[in-house]
């Protein structure tokens, strides 16, 4: 732990193409801040990392950072990790399987005590395993201002929309979870069940033995109805062949990663129903699951005894139904293939950029049918749609910004909920029950939802203390800002309105005179923003954890052309800061570029925005004044990164991630040896300084002369590190400086 505890800033390695960045950036930001006194450790949060210490192979750096996050020295830079669904999980371990890890296999179906111990260990890791465990915080994210002034200056490229656009969001009238949903706030400490009462009268299963929970949090439950969801995922099968649009299904199947991967198997079942009725059986008996994706049926078949009879009725079914979404025209994968493809706080917004069009098998763009079963938040991207089909597209030039506020601490709302999140196995009653203390009497059934075999339930939890920071902070950012701030509270969701009453409550408590501060359904919520943004003006969006996810990539993408441009600060509740660094949606098509060609656009600014902000950080908790002389050089550098025009472009010969990092160091060097506050610094790096300004030229051209050709990095999840080192390091100009440092 003192590993960690005893550094300045802690720097995280993830996945992708983050990691492979990693590689070049970190011995920058190692040299630059050891000139000023500030150290750094670097901790492993990959998902190759998780895995070996899920199996106590590794040190678990991800628990330790945990723990790290209760100090207010923590000083956290997180980087974007991958939220593995169970095809990229089972990919890492045969990855690490084949580099001589002893890891198991993934048990689909654990029938010992050994496999369901292994399964557990494995649960732990898929899916949102990371930021759980980290946002001992609420979220502050928004468009720093070097970046909103770059977006206006240089507008990014918008699709054109138009009142004959035929895209729209269809989402369920009733049955899901919106709908089915109950609210709580449980008065005192406590201890409660889950269970279900089959309706045959067989004895109680107990789905969570235990649940402890706090004075005043809230507590909700719900379930989707799988008859519901499949009447309405095939009505809208026929409606994207009639209507003769793309289908496209918009899911969060790694946040989610109970709920939403079987919502997707219902999907690819409901395109596939012939398939599935015919050899439903045989599939399952080989372990190909629809909810891993029709990708992973497809790979399959090639050891099934009929599995040419079965790729014979796929694409037979696949040809007379309606045009699918294609997430990679070129290699034939579809909107359906894998269940992490399809997130939708990603491919929503790009949709949206795009004109309300996604791709079809030919490579052209089409109007969609957007298909986001649970309707929660469907509202949101419908009302999105509407107004550019009928004002046009938002223009970045001119438009407002939407920072976003978001309720995530302590695993806050549905992204808690994986643990509580259930596949009916009966038809029967599932009940909330009291087992101690909460308040009220043992065996208190606090709600209870009656469900067939095959419906999805889960309960979600929100501590008092999260909620009140919460509502602090958006009167913070309201009060910085002069701009409105909005809480996107739905009356017609138990949960929201419970929070709407506490938000009410604590709002009394805050200092408010002259602030703007409403509450307002997300669809109202939606319409206003935009309407604003439309007059060039500010709107914070105070959002719980879902909406925070969908708000800041939505808006980002629209503003400045994607969310790794945004600064995310989450000040920690015991006085620590995590400090995000944008989103990582596209980094495996980065990645394939990187071994195909040698050439990286993974764009870092998000690393430099939040390191400038960890290190002011740094400056306050330390004591350390040189930590904030280096932010401010860092902050300047990043601005003249920006209207130089040195991010990555995307095409070989010109500046890639490399290149940029060599940029960003000389305007760093460049602004701490012309700065006045510290004049030891300016001492140091005016040699610095022109060691890179005279070696420029060439480091430039040994960075763009190994463009071109394949390299070998020796791993997706675990990569060699002397490999990628050589890959991401190529300039022994640039490295013999750096490394002097």
């Amino acid at each position: 732990m003192s590993r960690l505890s005893d550094a300045d800033v802690i720097y995280t390695w993830t996945d992708e193409a983050p990691m492979l960045a990693t590689h070049s950036l970190l011995p920058v930001v190692e040299g630059f801040l050891g000139a000023a006194g500030v150290s750094v450790a670097t901790a492993d949060i990959s998902l190759a990392g998780r895995v070996m210490a899920a199996f106590d192979l590794a040190e678990d750096d991800l628990a330790a950072l945990g723990a790290l996050t209760a100090s207010p020295r923590a000083t956290i830079i997180k980087l974007p990790n991958i939220s593995a669904s169970v095809p990229q999980l089972k990919t890492a371990i045969a990855e690490l399987q084949a580099q001589g890890v002893d890891v198991p296999d993934y048990p689909d179906q654990p029938s010992t005590a050994a496999e369901r111990e292994v399964r557990a260990r494995y649960d732990a890791v898929k899916g949102s395993a990371v930021n759980p465990v980290l946002r001992e915080g609420n979220s502050d994210r928004r468009a720093p201002r070097a970046v909103k002034a770059y977006a206006r200056t240089h507008p990014h490229p918008m699709g054109t929309w138009g009142p004959r656009s035929r895209t729209r969001v269809a989402t369920m009238a009733s049955h899901d979870f919106r709908h089915n949903e109950r609210s709580v706030v449980v008065p005192e400490a406590g201890v409660l069940q889950i269970r279900l009462l089959p309706a045959d009268g067989a004895a109680p299963v107990v789905l969570r033995e235990t649940l402890a929970v706090t004075a005043g949090e809230v507590v909700d439950a719900t379930f989707m109805s799988a008859a519901a969801l499949d009447a309405f995922l095939t009505q809208q099968v026929a409606a994207a062949k009639a209507e003769d649009v793309l289908l496209s299904v918009h899911l969060k199947a790694t946040m989610m990663k109970v709920s939403d991967p079987i919502i997707f198997g219902h999907a690819v079942r409901a395109v596939l129903p012939q398939t599935f009725a015919r050899y439903g059986q045989v599939l399952a008996a080989a372990g190909l699951r629809a909810d891993d994706g029709l990708g992973a049926v497809l790979a399959g078949l090639e050891t099934l005894e009929e599995g040419e009879q079965v790729r014979a009725s796929i694409e037979a079914e696949l040809a007379a139904g309606p045009a699918i979404s294609m997430v990679d025209s070129e290699r034939g994968i579809t909107n359906l293939h894998v269940p992490s493809d399809v997130i939708i706080d990603a491919s929503m917004p790009a949709m949206i950029r795009g004109g309300g069009t996604l791709w079809d098998k030919d490579g052209a763009r089409r109007d969609t049918l957007a298909v986001i079963p649970d309707s929660s938040y469907a509202g949101v991207y419908q009302a999105v749609i509407e107004d550019c089909q009928t004002h046009g597209a938002l223009d970045p030039a001119t438009m407002g910004t939407v920072p976003n506020v978001g309720l995530m601490a302590r695993k806050a709302e549905e992204y808690g909920s994986h643990d509580k999140t259930f596949l009916v196995p009966a038809t029967g009653t599932v009940e909330v029950v009291v087992t101690e203390g909460a308040g009220v009497e043992p065996g208190t059934v606090l709600m209870s939802h009656e469900v067939e075999a095959g419906d999805i339930w889960r309960a979600c939890t929100t501590q008092d203390a999260p909620v009140r920071d919460w509502v602090h902070l958006a009167v913070v950012r309201a009060r910085a800002t002069g701009a409105p701030a909005v809480f996107w509270l739905d009356p017609e969701r138990g949960h929201d309105a419970v929070l709407a009453g506490l938000v009410e409550r604590y709002l009394a408590e805050e200092d408010t005179e002259g602030l703007d501060i409403r509450v307002m359904d997300p669809v109202a919520a939606t319409r206003l923003s935009l309407e604003r943004a439309r007059r060039g003006e500010d709107t914070i969006s105070v959002t719980g954890n879902v909406l925070r996810d969908y708000n800041t990539d939505l808006f980002p993408i629209l503003e400045v052309g994607t969310s790794a441009k945004m600064l995310s600060v989450v000040p920690l509740m015991n006085g620590g800061g995590l400090y995000e660094t944008g989103a990582g949606g596209s980094a495996p098509k980065h990645v394939r570029q990187l071994l195909e060609e040698n050439y990286l656009r993974w764009d870092s600014l998000g690393e430099f925005l939040a390191l400038a902000e960890a290190l002011r950080h740094v400056a306050e908790v330390s004591g350390n004044t040189r930590a904030a002389v280096v932010a401010e050089a860092l902050d300047a550098a990043t601005t003249t990164l920006l209207e130089e025009d040195r991010s990555p472009a995307r095409r070989l010969g010109a500046v890639d991630n490399r290149g940029s990092h060599a940029w960003l160091a000389l305007y760093w060097a460049r602004e701490l040896a012309g700065q006045t506050a510290d004049a030891g610094l300016a001492a140091r790096f005016a040699p610095v300084a022109a060691q890179l300004e005279g070696a420029n030229e060439a480091v430039q051209a040994e960075l763009v002369a190994v463009q071109g050709s394949p390299v070998d990095i020796g791993g997706y999840y675990r990569p060699d590190n002397a490999l990628t080192d050589a890959v991401m390091r190529p300039s022994a100009t640039f490295n013999a400086i750096i490394d002097a440092l």
